[in-house]
């Protein structure tokens, strides 16, 4: 008996289940166990991906990093829908692409691209008719190709320098027609390559907003500090002289930002307290070990457990360079002094990012 390939078991059983599932009717259960099945043929198609990613994808990020020019990618159908996302994402990452719809591009559109460009062109079969004469018409240009192609023994893959696999076992649809894990993984190895673009060239939190002047954090990047730092009621503050219990208390009033500047009793600022500082503290303290020790541990002075010359920035400095100082120091608030050193306000990250409002 000839044993069938995996891939045609696989889709044997899909199409099984899809006539079982009928036959028993769409309940809720069902309705939700069919969902979930096709998020985890998708996440499996994504993980083996994971592991097969080798050597073309390199070459393919060394190409574009060392580029000259442009990057233009190409596809038909839902392959060219995934193919504008990615167009998408590098533009908006660092590395300057657009999309070119087949039809248009063999009707003059191809007159885009240059001898320094490149392009990138998907297919998950390799045979796509619109997308070969593209790639045909690219190299007489004297433009370098790429594949990302589910068959490396294909047309697109032979006639593309580099070929890039994307291929999937079996799609998430029931009937394994729906063009569903392919594209996924199509997409997901787009982002992986746009990403690793991105630290490649060292891409700034500046750079992105720069690029979405009409997003929300771009408008907030163009700020100054002054018009995003909480001031007034809503700066916490102690003096270097209050306890710990009282720095807690004022950490904990003042929207709970889990941190509080520190003058000394001219109104200098002298430090800031954060709410790592208090565990370090405490969990150190071997008075911790009775609860009159841990009481007593929370009367100490701040000015004695307070981190000293905390990282400052002017109100009229721009939010961006707010941004790129707790980037650079790994940490979430800064203090605002104005330019006697004395704290008119202190800005938090969640300030710039917001609480799950930024939709970059």
């Amino acid at each position: 008996m000839v044993q069938k390939p995996d891939f045609q078991l696989a889709s044997e059983s899909c199409i099984a289940s899809t006539h079982r599932r009928r036959a028993q009717g769409w309940s809720p259960a069902a309705i939700l166990e069919l969902g979930r099945e096709i998020l985890e043929k998708e996440a499996r198609a994504i993980r083996k991906k994971k592991e097969s990613l080798g050597p073309s994808f390199v070459n393919l990020a060394e190409r574009l990093f060392n580029l000259r020019g442009k990057t233009g990618v190409t596809g038909v159908g839902k392959s060219g829908i995934i193919g504008e996302k990615i167009a998408a994402t590098l533009s908006s990452t660092g590395t300057p692409a657009l999309f070119l719809k087949p039809v248009d591009a063999l009707h003059g559109d191809l007159g885009v691209l240059r001898g320094e460009d490149y392009l990138i062109a998907i297919s998950n079969s390799g045979e796509t008719a619109e997308v070969l004469a593209v790639v045909e018409s690219a190299r007489a240009l004297g433009i370098g190709v790429a594949a990302m192609t589910g068959n490396l023994n294909s047309s697109l893959a032979r006639a593309a320098e580099i070929a890039l696999d994307i291929g999937v076992e079996v799609e998430a649809c029931p009937l394994d027609l729906a063009p569903t894990a392919s594209t996924t993984v199509t997409l997901a190895v787009g982002d992986a390559l746009a990403m690793v673009l991105l630290e490649m060239r060292g891409f700034t939190p500046e750079q992105y907003a720069r690029f979405h002047p009409g997003g929300p954090l771009g408008q907030r990047l163009k700020h100054q500090v002054k018009n995003l730092m909480r001031s007034g009621d809503k700066l916490p503050l102690v003096r270097s002289t209050s306890t710990l219990a009282e720095a807690l208390a004022e950490m904990t009033q003042r929207e709970n930002l889990g941190v509080t500047l520190v003058v000394d009793p001219e109104g200098l600022l002298a430090g800031i307290l954060t709410d790592g500082d208090l565990r370090r503290i405490l969990l150190k303290s071997k008075l911790l070990k009775s609860k009159e020790g841990g009481g007593l541990e929370l009367q100490k002075a701040v000015g004695d457990c307070m981190t000293r010359r905390p990282k400052v920035i002017e109100p009229e400095a721009p939010v961006s360079e707010a941004l790129r100082l707790m980037e650079v120091h790994s940490i979430t608030s800064l203090a605002v002094i104005n330019p006697l050193s004395r704290p008119v306000g202190i800005i938090h990250l969640h300030d710039i990012l917001g609480r799950g409002k930024i939709l970059l």
